[in-house]
């Protein structure tokens, strides 16, 4: 490892189209007095080397000096302070670049992702605030413009006192030169340009410090062809027939629980349960041996028999004909080094026979399309166009949990386990190139080979939305608390900056990650931020309109021909204004009017829909008491209900219609089980999801609008 000095680091910047103070390099007092006067006062004076790395924490760095006796003296102090150690000295005599506003910019290797671009404050706010962000090598202008405004201090982008706004075109200049230089210099291990100064908006680098080191491998994922990827997983998500190895006639047992799930959710291939003593389990007979399975009826097995017996196991499934292997069984490289030998063991064996492997220590694998639950818990979710991955299992079962109560389905599901042969980045490629998939969803906690999870996350959305929620990020790896690159570059943070940079959609919580991923897998993309609120109810209107704020949304001005159109339909005390609360003034057909009005217009980018529900909660409530169904209970309570099942469908026709979304949203989504209420489920029936509170559904639109501008490169 070694270090450029800071004039060398500058050229080489300087190269890649780094905007830098003017400088000169000499080698004793005269000849700084001598820079300074062409320079012009007042100036920098610094004392360099190859081997001097961190001037200022040294205190060889002298501000300001505003004539020649200052020089003098300054540059006579700072060569007595040179140490054996620091090898060959000079003096870097510097103009004085003026700016209230400082910031860091740079690249650091990190070691899943490689060469990696740094934005952030800077001078003595980096420490203090550790406002920064990251980016992969190389970049796009539309990457660095997304570094830029992930950056939390925005308002010191802005005009700043009497200065102007940071020009984001001279600063995009600098962040995609940084990318290019990690792209091209594979040696080049770190840049540190701390302070960049903005000096009247334009960003100026006033010190610069480049690390080198042995060079870096360069990024290569493997070659993609979808078909080649759909077959490979085709017996894993879509088997002829199955193979459940070690059947149990205990209903504690996992090889009893995927024979039974299997045949309650009824799949629709043949199933070969394998139990040495041949007994049967749930009524049906079971085979001794994987031999008498007939050859070429079965593509997977399920496996749930002892770690110690797995791999002449799966020989005598290859030799059947069997491609793909989910392993239930624990005791792999989970539980220590002797665990990692078996694991290491079945991995080679799997490779050998050409197999594809799941697992080990796995929760099971679902297929909506086949019918197939093959997996050791519950639930069994609807079919839909959800494909859910996970580094855990009990996590794919809150998905597929949320699954079941939204009624928004499920194309594929898998838990990955140990992740031996074939992880996330895998099951990525496989979303990418399954028709039935529309929207993946997943939950991570380490990406494995970070080229590969590069390469197909940005496959993936270049096409469809990647929602991710990740574990683990109190506990990671935080590097030490400095103001330099590479002590930024927490591992977080990095992984941050590459879900900014790939348009992958990362959720705080499980719960909104799979409601975000329902709302791709059933609204419309919109066109833009323009959103309108329509309530029933003010208060919940003026929480909606908060919520927007916070989110990013645009809160629009109603437009003028919006408004006179309403007034043709409802009297005077409607709010006449975004959000748009009919005040009660409605009729049985101004909700689907309005909707309609509000979705095909042009300047109305996306629609939140509040307080569908209220009349069917006092439907129910009549339904329940002791008066229904005389008095003309029943006959208000059908018709109650049966306008919120109608708005439902108008919204989700609206909003088909028209190509934007429409988020129903409503406090009463949780409500009276044992009645219902026919707002939130007609949603459900629908095929949408029904969001508790505006806040949520909010929040789902605003991932709706980050990933379309994604996509149009915004």
């Amino acid at each position: 490892m070694s270090t450029l000095s800071e004039h060398a680091s500058k050229a080489l910047l300087a190269g890649y189209g780094i905007p830098l103070a003017r400088e000169e390099v000499v080698a004793d007092p005269e000849r700084a007095v001598a820079a300074a006067q062409a320079i012009g006062f007042p100036v920098a004076l610094k004392l360099s080397g190859d081997r001097i790395a961190h001037k200022t924490e040294r205190g060889l760095v002298r501000l300001g000096l505003g004539d020649a006796a200052a020089v003098q003296r300054a540059a006579q102090a700072l060569l007595a302070e040179a140490r054996p150690e620091d090898g060959e000295v000079s003096l870097l005599v510097a103009e004085m670049v003026g700016g209230a506003r400082e910031l860091i910019a740079g690249v650091a290797r990190d070691p899943q992702f490689g060469p990696c671009v740094l934005l952030g404050l800077g001078g003595i706010l980096t420490e203090a605030v550790g406002d920064a962000v990251f980016a992969v090598a190389p970049l796009t202008a539309a990457d660095a413009e997304r570094m830029i405004d992930g950056l939390a201090a925005q308002t010191l982008l802005g005009a700043f006192r009497g200065e102007p706004p940071v020009d984001r075109a001279a600063l995009v200049e600098v962040l995609v030169g940084l990318g290019r230089l990690a792209d091209e210099r594979r040696d080049v291990v770190s840049v540190d340009v701390n302070p960049l100064i903005v000096s009247g908006g334009r960003p100026v680098a006033v010190d610069a410090l480049v690390e080198l080191g042995d060079e870096g491998p360069r990024r290569a994922g493997p070659d993609f062809d979808a078909e080649a990827v759909r077959e490979r997983f085709r017996p894993l998500f879509h088997p002829r027939g199955i193979i459940v190895a070690g059947v149990s006639s205990h209903p504690g047992k996992f090889g009893f629980v995927t024979f039974h799930n299997l045949l309650r959710c009824g799949y629709k291939g043949e199933i070969f349960p394998v139990k040495p003593d041949g007994e049967e389990v749930l009524g049906r007979p079971t085979l001794r041996d994987v031999s008498e399975v007939p050859e070429g009826a079965a593509d997977l097995v399920f496996v749930c028999t002892p770690n110690k017996v797995n791999v002449p196991l799966l020989e005598a499934c290859a030799a059947k004909g069997v491609r793909a292997a989910f392993v239930a069984s624990a005791g792999y490289g989970e539980a220590g080094e002797g665990g990692a030998v078996l694991q290491r063991e079945l991995v080679e064996t799997a490779n050998r026979l050409g197999m594809v492997l799941a697992g080990p220590n796995g929760q099971g694998v679902i297929s909506t399309a086949e019918s197939m639950c093959a997996q050791i818990v519950a639930p069994y979710p609807p079919a839909g166009r959800i494909g859910v991955a996970s580094q855990s299992g009990n996590l794919v079962s809150s998905f597929l949990n949320y699954a079941v109560e939204t009624r928004v389905g499920v194309s594929v599901a898998i838990s990955a386990g140990n992740s031996a042969q074939t992880g996330l980045a895998d099951y990525l490629d496989y979303f990418s190139a399954d028709p039935d998939t529309a929207v993946a969803l997943t939950y991570l906690e380490g990406v494995g080979v970070g080229a590969h999870f590069l390469e197909a996350a940005r496959r993936l959305t270049r096409e469809k939305p990647l929602v991710l929620v990740k574990g683990g990020v109190a506990s990671e790896g935080q590097r030490a608390a400095a103001s330099h690159t590479g002590s930024l570059a927490s591992d977080d943070r990095v992984f941050d900056g590459v879900c900014r940079q790939l348009g992958i959609t990362r959720a705080p919580t499980v719960e909104e990650a799979f409601e975000w991923a329902a709302t791709f897998a059933t609204q419309p993309l919109p066109r833009g931020r323009r959103t309108i609120v329509f309530t029933t109810a003010g208060g919940w209107g003026v929480l909606a309109a908060d919520a927007c704020a916070a989110a990013g949304l645009a809160l629009i001005p109603l437009p003028a021909d919006v408004k006179e159109a309403i007034d043709g339909m409802v009297p005077a005390r409607w709010s006449r204004n975004n959000p748009i609360d009919l005040a009660g003034g409605e009729t049985r057909d101004t909700v689907p009017a309005v909707l309609d009005l509000l979705c095909a217009h042009d300047e109305v980018d996306a629609i939140v829909h509040l307080g569908i529900g209220i009349q069917a909660g006092q439907a129910q409530l009549f339904r329940s008491g002791s008066f229904y169904p005389e008095h003309g209970l029943e006959r208000i309570a059908a018709y109650h209900e049966r306008q919120d099942r109608r708005y439902a469908q108008i919204a989700r026709e609206v909003s088909e219609r028209h190509g934007k979304p429409i988020l129903t949203c409503t406090e009463l989504a949780v409500t009276d089980r044992h009645y219902g209420n026919a707002g939130p489920e007609g949603v459900k029936e629908e095929g949408r999801i029904c969001y508790a509170s505006a806040h949520r559904a909010i929040r789902a639109l605003a991932a709706l609008a980050r990933y379309a501008e994604y996509r149009s490169g915004r």
